[in-house]
C-alpha cells in the first residue's frame, strides 16, 4: 500500500494540478490619426521618434547655418587685411600690380597752367589749387587732370576709365561703385593705355575689368587712408598729405555740373616740371580757410 500510495502523488504532481495558466498577449491599440505610433525597441522601452526628429532638425540647421556664416567670416577676414591701421599701414601694397611713388604736397599752379605729369594717368605732383569735386561724382566728361590730382591729395580715390576700351557694362559697374560714395570720383581718360585705372595720391592700379576683385580691395586700401609709415625711409609721411580736407566742391571756385575741360595738344614750354619748378606754395585748404581762385 506504501508502495501504490507513493506512485498516486507522483502522478498528480505531474499531471499540472494547481498551476497557474499564462495569459494571452494583450491586442496593441491601434494609433490615432495624426500620431506618431510608438515602437518599443528590446527591452520594452519605446523609442522617442519625436526627439529623434527634433535632434535631426537642430543639426540641419546648424550646418545650414554653418555652410552660410563660414564663408562669410573667411571672406570678412580676407577685407580686413585691407584696411588701413597702424600695424598694417599701407594695405595697398599687398595688391598685385600697384605701383606706389612718394609725391611732396602742397604745390599748386594756377588755372591757366598745365603739369608735365610723369604718370598716365597722374597721382600725384603739382597740380590745380582748385580740387575737382569728389563726394562720390561720375562726371560724363574729360576732367582737367590737375584739378582731379588735387582731390586725391585729400583721400579721394580717382576711377578713369577709356571710354572706347572700357565695356559698357564695366562702367556702369564702376559707377556703382562711386556714385554718393565720399572721397570718390570718376571720369573718362581718352589716352589711357588699360581699359580702367585707379589712383590714390602716390598709388595706381591698372585693371582690364570692372569684376576684377583688386578694384575692392584698392578703393579699401587707400581712400582717407591717414596712417604714416606708408612711404620707405618716410615714417611721418601719411598715404595722403591733406589729413581732413574736404571734398565738396568750394562755391564759387568749382562747379560740378561744368567743370573745367581736360587740356588736350602738346605741353607748353612753360609746363610746371615735377619737382615743382614755377609752382606756387600751396594755401591752407581745411574747413574755415580761406577761398581759393576759382578754377577754368
Amino acid at each position: 500500500m506504501a508502495t501504490e500510495d507513493s506512485t498516486d502523488d507522483s502522478r498528480d504532481t505531474t499531471s499540472g494540478r494547481g498551476s497557474t495558466p499564462k495569459k494571452p498577449a494583450p491586442k496593441r491599440k491601434p494609433a490615432k490619426p495624426g500620431t506618431v505610433p510608438v515602437v518599443k525597441a528590446a527591452g520594452g522601452r519605446p523609442i522617442p521618434w519625436l526627439t529623434i526628429a527634433a535632434v535631426v532638425v537642430v543639426l540641419a540647421i546648424v550646418g545650414g547655418l554653418t555652410a552660410y556664416l563660414v564663408p562669410k567670416y573667411n571672406e570678412q577676414q580676407a577685407e580686413q587685411k585691407y584696411v588701413p591701421s597702424s600695424s598694417n599701414p599701407d594695405p595697398a601694397s599687398k595688391i598685385a600690380g600697384v605701383t606706389k611713388v612718394f609725391y611732396p604736397a602742397g604745390q599748386h599752379v594756377a588755372a591757366t597752367q598745365r603739369v608735365a605729369y610723369d604718370k598716365n594717368p597722374p597721382f600725384g605732383g603739382p597740380h590745380d589749387q582748385v580740387w575737382a569735386a569728389c563726394t562720390g561724382i561720375v562726371y560724363p566728361k574729360p576732367l582737367r587732370t590737375e584739378n582731379a590730382v588735387h582731390s586725391m591729395e585729400h583721400g579721394a580715390v580717382w576711377i578713369a576709365y577709356n571710354p572706347t576700351t572700357a565695356p559698357a557694362a564695366d562702367v556702369e559697374t564702376l559707377k556703382k561703385k562711386v556714385q554718393g560714395q565720399q572721397y570718390m570720383l570718376m571720369s573718362p581718360y581718352p589716352d589711357l593705355d588699360t581699359p580702367i585705372s585707379l589712383q590714390a595720391w602716390g598709388h595706381q592700379l591698372k585693371l582690364t575689368s570692372a569684376s576684377d576683385p583688386r578694384v575692392d580691395q584698392f578703393i579699401k586700401a587707400t581712400r582717407l587712408n591717414s596712417q604714416a609709415g606708408v612711404y620707405p625711409g618716410r615714417p611721418k609721411d601719411t598715404s595722403y598729405p591733406e589729413i581732413g580736407a574736404s571734398c565738396a566742391a568750394y562755391p564759387g571756385a568749382f562747379d560740378p555740373a561744368n567743370p573745367p575741360p581736360a587740356d588736350v595738344g602738346p605741353l607748353p614750354a612753360d609746363a610746371i616740371k615735377m619737382d615743382g619748378t614755377g609752382a606756387q606754395k600751396a594755401t591752407d585748404e581745411t574747413p574755415g580757410a580761406a577761398a581759393p581762385t576759382p578754377a577754368g
